[in-house]
Order: C-alpha cells, then structure tokens, then sequence
C-alpha cells in the first residue's frame, strides 16, 4: 500500500512566534512543546520519518499532529474533549466552595485567621455542600479562577490631608522642581533617614563558602553582639551616599549627620539643599526644620506624607544594603559592621547610578483617583450591608 505523503504546512508571521514560545517556553507543557516543534520541523520540509527521528516521537504521532495543524491550524494542537466519566460535583457545589472561599472565615463563623484548602474542604463537608471533597479538588476549583485566600497583602489608608502636596513637592525635587521652579546648578537634593538595629550575629561555626551544586551555608545559631544604627544621606542627582553609624537614633545622632554632610563641599557652599525625610522621631515637624534652618541656613527641611517613606530614595539604598551587607548576618562584632558599611559606601559610590525613578505626579493623580474610588465602594458596600 502506497504511504501517503506528508502534509504541506505554511505558517504566517503570527503562528511561527506562538509556535516558537510554545517549543521553547520554560513552561509549556512537554506535549505541547513537542507538538509545537512536529510544525516548526514540518515547516521547514522535513519529511515525518525525519522529525519522528529527531524528536524521538512515534511516526504515528508525527503525522497525527502535522495532519492536526494542516486541518485546524494552531487549535488543533490541543487536546479533544473527551467523554471521560461523569462529574462527581455540580456547578453549584463548586461556586459555593468558591463564594466560601471568598468570605473572611470570621464572617462564616469558624475560628481562623485566612482560609487553607485542606481547611475550606472540612468546612464544605461540615456545612452540607458536598459529602466528600478533597483538599486538591478545592486547591484545583480555586486555581481556576486565580483565587488564593491562604494569602494577604496590608495596606493601609491615607491619613495625611495634605499627602498629594507634599508628595507633589517630593517628586518635584526628584525632577529638578521646586514650587514651578527649576533647581540651579548650585542646589541639591538629599534623601535622608536611619537604618536601625544593624545586629552583630556572630555564628557560632563559619560560614561556609558555595561550591559545586551547593549554596553557600550559614550556620543557625549565633552570639549576639549588640547593634547599631546606619544614617545615611543619599545625593538623588549624583548618586553619592554619605552614611554614619551610632549607637542609636535620635535627633542628635540625625543632626551628626547633617553636619558631616553640609560640612562638605558641594554642600557648604550651595544655595540650597533640600533634605528629603520621613515622619520619624529624629525629624518630625516644624521644630525639626527650623533646627536644621538655624544649623544651617541653607538647608530646607521637606517632610514625605505620613506613612510614605516609599516616597524616599534613601530607602532604595537601604534595601540594597540589606540585601549585600545584613544579609547574611556574620559580623564577629559591631566593629566589623561599620568598617563593612563604610567600605560598602566607597564601593557603592564609585560605581553607582542614579536610580531611574519612574513615579511622577500623574502617577500620583492615578493612584490617588484609585484610591478614592476603592474609598467610595468600600463605603457603599458598608452601607448596603447595614442597610439589609
């Protein structure tokens, strides 16, 4: 019997990059992925006995789905329906486990913080809705629909009246801004704020360095060697930090700060330098500017909105610290945290950029229209609920 010869395939633009995304994709499906590269090969010409030989597939298979795709093109690359056996739970059981999952477990009356899926399962079995469910068959209802009450995420609301103001004037400055006009080449720009409880852990065995198919090992148990507080000042324009370490923070340990920059120059002889700063303690309210004013009459003092120390570039900085300085901690004493952070700053600083700070104040328009809508939603749903 003479075999029939092997199905012609063309792709346009649009199928060969699908197909490609589908062929070498981290996270495609094995059977998709070989399916996809049977085209991309039959594009190519290749004969089925070729790409049954390279792909390591069946002939049979080969010419099944090269036969698919010249029939229906890119959705005959997916599974047929099949028949299979009937569904052991109805569309209704499933959308009330959903509806449960959807619901603070205190507002169904069980006595937890957040859902599990072993937990939503015991609760549809206790409340009726289906005789038996398993844990997987709930984690597979809720995945459909993206739905992950086992997580959380804070957030808080705003609380400060003149938040958009102040926030506007921060990201004025990170633009070269202040009050409509452009800063000189003589004022500058510092993001200012304090680092605390930098511990000295000193593990009780060393760390061991990584090596062939073996992360880098740092025991669990350590002394205690107290811990210090990290100061930093952070030029946005130049990308230059000017940092200290104290015993604590406070206003003084701030003002040593202070003075160990201004003491320098570009900043001793500019017009103006504004010290960008959160809410805290050590620089918090009018008296705090009018300390550094008097200080130093050409430093101005601009507060962030309450809680939005996110608004403050320093804090960028301190993460970057976190991650490569803290983090492992395995410091013999705090000496070695400050000759570390000092050395980290002169590294820091001769290579560093400006961060590409993207947020404006349109984006800040954006968040705040948001956050004023979610406001008038959460209203109107109180209102409905007291009203029923």
């Amino acid at each position: 019997m003479p075999v029939a010869a092997a199905r012609p395939i063309t792709l346009r633009a649009a199928e060969r990059g699908r197909l490609k995304l589908m062929a070498y994709g981290h996270k495609t499906e094995y059977r998709l992925r070989m399916r996809a590269q049977i085209v991309l090969q039959a594009a190519r010409g290749r004969s089925n006995a070729r790409i049954a030989r390279e792909t390591g597939l069946h002939l049979d298979t080969v010419r099944c789905w090269r036969g698919r795709f010249a029939d229906q093109g890119l959705g005959g690359l997916g599974d047929r329906d099949r028949s299979g056996r009937p569904p052991a739970f109805t569309a209704l059981q499933v959308v009330e486990v959903k509806a449960l999952a959807c619901r603070l477990p205190a507002e169904a009356g069980t006595p937890l913080s957040r859902w599990s899926a072993p937990e939503l399962a015991r609760e549809a079995i206790a409340r009726g809705i289906a005789t038996f469910v398993s844990a997987s068959t709930v984690r597979r209802w809720l995945d459909r629909d993206v739905l992950k009450p086992w997580q959380y995420r804070s957030w808080i609301f705003i609380t400060d009246p003149d938040f958009r103001a102040k926030a506007q004037r921060v990201l004025d400055l990170y633009a070269r801004t202040w009050e409509g006009t452009p800063l000189g080449e003589d004022e500058y720009v510092i993001s200012a704020d304090e680092k605390t409880s930098v511990q000295a852990r000193c593990r009780c065995h060393p760390t061991l360095a990584p090596g062939q198919a073996r992360a880098m090992r740092v025991n669990h148990t350590y002394g205690r060697g107290g811990a210090l507080a990290y100061l930093a000042a952070y030029d946005v324009h130049a990308a230059k930090v000017s940092g200290r370490t104290e015993p604590r923070t406070g206003i003084d340990p701030f003002m040593n700060l202070v003075t160990h920059v201004m003491a320098q120059e570009p900043y001793a002889g500019a017009k103006r330098v504004f010290w960008i700063v959160d809410n805290g303690s050590s620089h918090r309210g009018k008296k705090a500017a009018d300390r550094l004013t008097a200080a130093f009459p050409n430093a101005v003092l601009v507060h962030t909105p309450v809680h939005a120390s996110w608004l403050n570039q320093v804090e960028i900085y301190f993460s970057i610290v976190q991650r490569k300085i803290v983090t492992p901690n395995d410091f013999t004493d705090l000496d070695q945290v400050r000759d570390r952070l000092r050395a980290f700053e002169d590294r820091y600083n001769a290579t560093a950029q400006p961060f590409q700070w993207k947020f404006t104040t349109t984006d800040l328009d954006d968040l705040l229209a948001r956050l004023d809508r979610h406001t008038a939603d959460r209203q109107e749903e109180s209102s409905v609920t007291l009203a029923a």
